[in-house]
C-alpha cells in the first residue's frame, strides 16, 4: 500500500506539525493541494483544538493530522529553577522585569486520557506523536478507531522501537529539521544523524513506510529521498512564510535575512534541544545549557523576556525554529509550495482545489 494510500491524500507529502506558528489555516491550505495537513495540539487547550478542526472540515472531508507531543512530566527541582533565574537576572535588569514574577506552568501537554477523550470525539484520521510514543493504554484505543498513527525516529533504535509498538509510518527526523528533536531513547546528541544518511538506514531496518523529515526544500530533495527509499516526506520549513502560516513578523523577518543560514540546536528556550536561528539568547545562553529547566519548564522563565523584546521589535529571546536548508522557504501561497515539492514525486498537473 502506497502511503497517500494509507493516509487517504492525493499525495505522500506532510505537512510538519509546528507549534506556536501555524494553525488550522495552514493545515487547510495542504489539504486543499493534495497533501496531509496537521494541526499541532500541545499548546493548544481543547476548546481550541475543536475549533481549529471544526474549521479544517468546514473546508471538506480531507484527511488531516493531529499532533500530540508524549513526554513525561519533570518532576519539580527548585534548586534548578532558582539557579536558572539567577543565570537571567541581567536580561531580567536589562527590561525592567522582576525574576520573581515568572509565572508557573510547563506550557506544553503530553498526551493524556483527556486527549484521547478528545480525540475518540474528534475521530481524525491520522494521529502522530513527537518524544516516542504514548502508554499502550492509550495508543490501542486509536487502532480501534481506525486512527492512523506516525511518530518521529531520530535514530535506527528509535525507528525499531516505533516498530515494535505497531505505527503505522515512521518520520525519519533528519538532524537538519527544524524545531525539536523528536529524540527519546536517548539524550546524547553525537547520535543524531542528517537526513540522508538516516532515511536509507532506517528503510532497511524496518518494514513500515518511512517519512524522510529534515532539510528539504524542493523538488529535487523530494526526489532524493524518495530515491532512498523514502515512502514520502513531511515539510515544515518551507511553509514557514506562506501567507496561511501564522509565523510572527519578526519570525518572518529572520527567515529572510541571511542569518537564517546560521541555525544550531538549542535547549534555552524549552529545555529540550531543537533547531532554530542563533540569536542573541542562544549565543549569551548556550546554545545548549547544562543548567536550563528539565523540558518544558525553560519555556516559562524566558517568556516575559521574549514578550518584552518582542514589544521593543527585537527577536533577542524568540524562538526563531527553522531547519539548516532555508532556500526553499518563500513568502508564497503554501498550495504553490506543495505543488512545487510534488514535482519530485513525478511529473503531474496540480490536483484540483475542492
Amino acid at each position: 500500500m502506497s502511503l497517500a494510500t494509507l493516509l487517504g491524500t492525493e499525495l505522500p507529502l506532510l505537512q510538519a506539525p509546528m507549534a506556536g506558528v501555524q494553525g488550522s489555516r495552514l493545515a487547510i491550505a495542504v489539504n486543499l493541494a493534495g497533501g496531509l495537513g496537521a494541526l499541532p495540539c500541545a499548546m493548544l487547550a481543547p476548546d481550541a483544538i475543536r475549533a481549529e478542526v471544526a474549521a479544517i472540515r468546514a473546508h471538506g472531508a480531507h484527511p488531516f493530522n493531529l499532533n500530540f507531543f508524549c513526554h513525561q512530566p519533570p518532576s519539580p527541582d527548585p534548586a534548578r529553577e532558582e539557579a536558572w533565574r539567577r543565570k537571567l537576572a541581567g536580561d531580567y535588569a536589562r527590561f525592567g522585569l522582576d525574576p520573581t514574577s515568572i509565572p508557573a506552568g510547563a506550557g506544553r501537554r503530553p498526551f493524556d486520557a483527556d486527549m484521547l477523550a478528545l480525540v475518540r470525539e474528534l475521530r481524525p484520521a491520522v494521529v502522530s506523536f513527537h518524544f516516542g510514543l504514548p502508554d499502550d493504554a492509550l495508543l490501542a484505543p486509536l487502532r480501534e478507531w481506525g486512527c492512523r498513527i506516525l511518530s518521529s525516529a531520530t535514530t535506527v533504535d528509535e525507528a525499531r522501537w516505533l516498530e515494535a509498538r505497531g505505527v503505522d509510518a515512521i518520520i525519519a527526523q533528519g538532524l537538519e529539521a527544524g524545531g525539536h528533536r523528536g529524540l527519546f531513547l536517548t539524550d546524547d546528541l553525537s547520535t543524531q544523524a542528517g537526513t540522508f544518511a538516516l532515511l536509507p538506514q532506517v528503510v532497511a531496518a524496518v518494514r513500515r513506510p518511512v517519512i524522510a523529515a529534515g532539510g528539504i526544500a524542493d523538488a529535487a530533495g523530494v526526489a532524493a529521498a524518495m530515491a532512498l527509499g523514502a515512502a514520502g516526506v513531511q515539510i515544515g520549513t518551507a511553509f514557514l512564510l506562506c501567507p496561511e502560516a501564522d509565523t510572527s513578523l519578526l519570525h518572518r523577518a529572520a527567515l529572510q535575512r541571511p542569518q537564517a543560514a546560521h541555525t544550531a540546536l538549542t535547549n534555552v528556550f524549552t529545555g529540550r534541544p531543537a533547531r532554530g536561528i542563533v540569536n542573541h539568547a542562544m549565543r549569551a545562553l548556550g546554545p545548549m545549557a547544562d543548567d536550563a529547566p528539565a523540558f518544558p519548564l525553560a519555556s516559562a522563565a524566558m517568556a516575559p523576556l521574549r514578550q518584552a523584546a518582542e514589544a521593543r521589535g527585537s527577536d533577542d529571546y524568540s524562538p526563531l525554529w527553522a531547519g539548516q536548508n532555508v532556500s526553499g522557504t518563500r513568502p508564497v501561497p503554501a498550495a504553490e509550495r506543495v505543488w512545487d515539492l510534488a514535482r519530485g514525486f513525478e511529473p503531474q498537473e496540480p490536483p484540483c482545489l475542492v
